[in-house]
């Protein structure tokens, strides 16, 4: 690797004030013989809740673990620490504080990056969730804002997290609008709770973050999409992550951790609205921003396997990270290790290898209610819920466009010969009605209106 871009990467760390010294996780604890694995999360980073936040509630590596004691007489304990962002969790993991660990695409490189940097190796060994056209990112302004595209971000000063995937989406997307994001905006390299505030207060111009805080920040008007991150087209995910020396001295527990895994997406798939309820009250988040991502139709399509495509696509992620002089080259064919998982699917890993998320459809969640209930169409969609008055919780609908779901009210909505189309942001609505003649956007009651007649 490049000495120059691989000797900047530390400050991520150190920044924060972590250690860079080794340490030891996943070791024997003194007196009891009871071995501790730690595992670090994000618990409102809600495209990892399978690997975290979720999977805790459940309790599904704890089971695995005291069956896995049972077999060969080790006491385990799960240590749980929750971050903001995966810097972090990359820092303690380094350090051989943290034994297995989630985070999103771009932050998994650096992962990756460190990990040789500092000869502590990791390995990607599993996925969380993921969107192949890249809506798990958003750029969102704040409400009323005069920014209504890209272009009117030169100058502007926009707040993102430097090395997240909100940022690779940031910079990827400016790029194709020949905006330069190092010399045309002012960044400003913000955790995601002190973004969001920086856009209440009016400090920054706009927000690119990642899941959930444009849906968050949206369902309490707080914001208002200006970028959805689909409209690049180029797959984004997030994913599990484990040090080398620990998956080598203790295969059979990280066999476990992603048994649980499992576990905890096959929960998530059954049973949608309790997954949401169970991540909402863990978190603070509403509960409606995480069935936003997590939902049955949500932008995150959950599962461990790591497809190829996904590989692909980190592969494409590194020249940003280049740019940014956070990494130098990655072997990411060296870090991807699928031996893991594939030994915790057994016989059924090719099969699910294979498996695509399905297009999204529009949803009705009425209150009280444990299922939501899907509509082939938007207007359909709308007109069920209009006959509901009060009882209704959240309507989601997909962009026509890029097809990532959105709530109802907050959608940009169009009408034409085919009949009423929702979008994420303005922007793309805008691109739409121009490619049709006749097209033309209306409001959200009128849409309302015009879905019930």
């Amino acid at each position: 690797m490049r000495r120059k871009a691989i000797a900047l990467i530390p400050l991520l760390a150190t920044a924060m004030g972590l250690p860079l010294v080794a340490g030891c996780g996943g070791e024997a604890n003194a007196g009891d013989g009871t071995v501790t694995v730690t595992v670090g999360y994000q618990s409102k980073t809600i495209n990892t809740v399978t690997a975290g936040t979720l999977l805790r509630s459940l309790g599904s590596f704890e089971k695995e673990l005291a069956a896995l004691g049972a077999r060969d007489g080790i006491r385990y304990k799960v240590k749980w620490q929750d971050y903001a962002t995966g810097a972090p969790i990359t820092a303690q993991m380094t350090a051989g504080k943290i034994d297995i660990g989630s985070m999103g695409d771009f932050p998994l490189l650096i992962n990756a990056a460190r990990g040789t940097q500092l000869r502590r190796p990791t390995r990607l060994v599993s996925v969380t969730g993921y969107n192949l056209r890249g809506g798990l990112n958003t750029i969102v302004t704040e409400p009323g804002s005069t920014l209504t595209s890209l272009a009117d971000l030169r100058g502007k000063k926009v707040s993102t997290s430097i090395g997240s995937a909100a940022d690779g989406t940031l910079v990827r997307a400016l790029q194709r609008e020949g905006i330069d994001s190092e010399k045309d905006i002012h960044k400003l390299n913000q955790q995601p709770a002190v973004g969001a505030s920086a856009l209440q207060s009016g400090s920054v111009d706009a927000l690119s973050q990642f899941v959930a805080w444009p849906g968050q920040l949206a369902f309490q008007h707080k914001a208002t999409a200006l970028y959805d991150g689909a409209a690049l087209n180029l797959p984004t995910f997030h994913g599990v992550t484990a040090r080398e020396d620990f998956a080598k001295k203790r295969p059979a527990v990280l066999k476990a951790f992603l048994r649980a895994q499992i576990t905890a997406t096959g929960y998530l798939h059954e049973h949608p609205v309790q997954a949401a309820e169970k991540v909402a009250s863990a978190t603070g988040l509403p509960a409606e921003a995480v069935y936003l991502y997590n939902g049955a139709n949500g932008i995150a399509s959950f599962d461990p396997t790591l497809k190829p495509r996904l590989v692909s696509a980190l592969k494409k992620d590194v020249s940003i990270l280049k740019a940014e002089k956070l990494v130098g080259d990655v072997d990411v064919d060296g870090f991807v290790d699928d031996r893991y998982v594939k030994a915790a699917y057994g016989a059924g890993y090719a099969k699910q290898l294979a498996v695509t998320a399905p297009a999204p459809r529009s949803e009705v969640w009425l209150k009280g209610a444990d299922r939501t209930r899907a509509f082939t169409s938007p207007a359909r969609a709308l007109h069920y819920a209009a006959g509901q008055g009060g009882r209704v919780r959240a309507v989601y609908v997909p962009d026509a466009t890029t097809g990532t779901l959105w709530y109802a009210d907050h959608a940009v909505w169009v009408r034409d010969g085919a009949g009423l189309k929702p979008f994420v942001t303005a922007a793309t609505a805008r691109a739409y009605v121009t490619a049709h003649p006749g097209a033309r956007q209306i409001s959200y009651a009128t849409a309302r209106a015009k879905a019930t007649s």
